[in-house]
């Protein structure tokens, strides 16, 4: 049948052509949808309209491009909120002791993973406290070995850190952070830093010497508050040569160190943003120092909280998404807040691979 088409529409073209010419045009236009319509039987694919105002496929992928969902490239994940110590300014505080079962967070951390999570950060509350540091062990290695991450971070006080943890959970290490805020030992007793006979900076010096004996990079943290402002720290950071010292100015967070439900009140150690601005001056030669002002530290941050919930502080207080357990990371980061432009902004993504890093241990 297919065969006779051609034939068909060279015998309708020859009248056309002996019809005068003025009529020449009227006559094809029929025939071309004829023509169309007959091909389409045969199985061609007619061309379908573009309606006004679609965009080229091309085109519409770049536009569906700025509704992708937000990448969990770095994750703070506070699997604990109790703590040894009891800093005036705690932002994260011992509102529970829930602590998830170790394969639950292995299985939140994996959904992470999969969902582009490249570093993971665990805190607390102190993330030591808990099987002594075991079940903080055990996540880091499973994120290292079996998930692969380039990055596994921890923030600590240090105070519960015992070398037999690096010997056996070191190599799966990228970065330790420890939280000092002053080098005056009086100082820390009046932030909160104290425990007894212990010495916070003392302690400091000596895990310092185990991350460079067990290959872990050292990060110093720092909050600048009423009591420590007028400090000068510049010697002793660049004793110790960390690989970063972030120093955040005082945060208030409703519901955690500020209004009626919170179990800390640190309106007494906020300071301003001159006066933070003045630290940074004073110390602007170190070359590691990473500055986090209120501004840039808000939303600046995925924080999952003990149930694997993101908290968003957009509002300045913590509010919960449901925990990606339930509903996976994708729905439950859309609740998180998350400020992805202020997070580059703020150095967030750096070089925080020790394979990477080149640290002459």
């Amino acid at each position: 049948m297919w065969m006779l088409v051609p034939i068909a529409f060279a015998g309708k073209l020859l009248r056309a052509f002996q019809k005068p010419l003025s009529s020449l045009w009227s006559s094809l236009v029929p025939w071309f949808f004829w023509l169309r319509a007959v091909l389409w039987l045969a199985g061609g694919k007619s061309p379908q309209p573009r309606a006004r105002g679609l965009l080229p496929e091309s085109r519409a992928g770049a536009k569906e491009g700025l509704d992708q969902p937000t990448i969990p490239t770095s994750v703070n994940y506070h699997f604990t909120r109790q703590c040894n110590y009891k800093c005036g300014f705690c932002f994260h505080t011992a509102k529970t002791s829930f602590v998830l079962p170790l394969a639950e967070a292995k299985r939140g951390l994996r959904l992470l993973q999969e969902a582009g999570m490249e570093k993971i950060n665990f805190s607390g509350g102190e993330p030591f406290i808990h099987d002594r540091g075991e079940y903080l062990g055990k996540l880091v290695r499973f994120c290292k070995e079996e998930l692969g991450l380039p990055s596994v971070s921890i923030v600590s006080n240090g105070s519960l850190i015992r070398e037999h943890w690096f010997q056996n959970y070191g190599e799966y290490l990228d970065i330790l952070a420890i939280s000092c805020d002053s080098f005056d030992e009086q100082v820390n007793v009046l932030i909160g830093r104290g425990q007894g006979k212990k010495n916070h900076v003392e302690n400091l010096q000596k895990l310092r010497t185990w991350c460079r004996d067990y290959r872990v990079a050292f990060k110093i943290n720092s909050v600048i508050n009423r009591f420590n402002v007028d400090e000068d720290m510049r010697e002793q950071i660049k004793a110790l040569n960390p690989v970063r010292w972030k120093v955040f100015q005082c945060l208030l967070i409703e519901g955690e160190n500020s209004g009626e439900d919170a179990l800390r009140e640190a309106q007494q150690f906020v300071i301003s943003d001159e006066e933070f601005e003045g630290f940074l001056d004073r110390h602007k030669e170190v070359s590691c120092l990473v500055p986090e002002s209120n501004q840039k530290m808000r939303d600046s941050y995925l924080i999952l909280d003990e149930y694997m919930r993101f908290l968003n502080c957009q509002n300045g207080r913590k509010d919960p998404s449901k925990s990606i357990l339930d509903v996976g990371v994708e729905e439950a980061i859309k609740f998180s807040g998350f400020d992805e432009k202020m997070f580059l902004k703020r150095g967030g993504k750096y070089v925080w691979s020790k394979a990477d890093l080149k640290l002459d241990w």
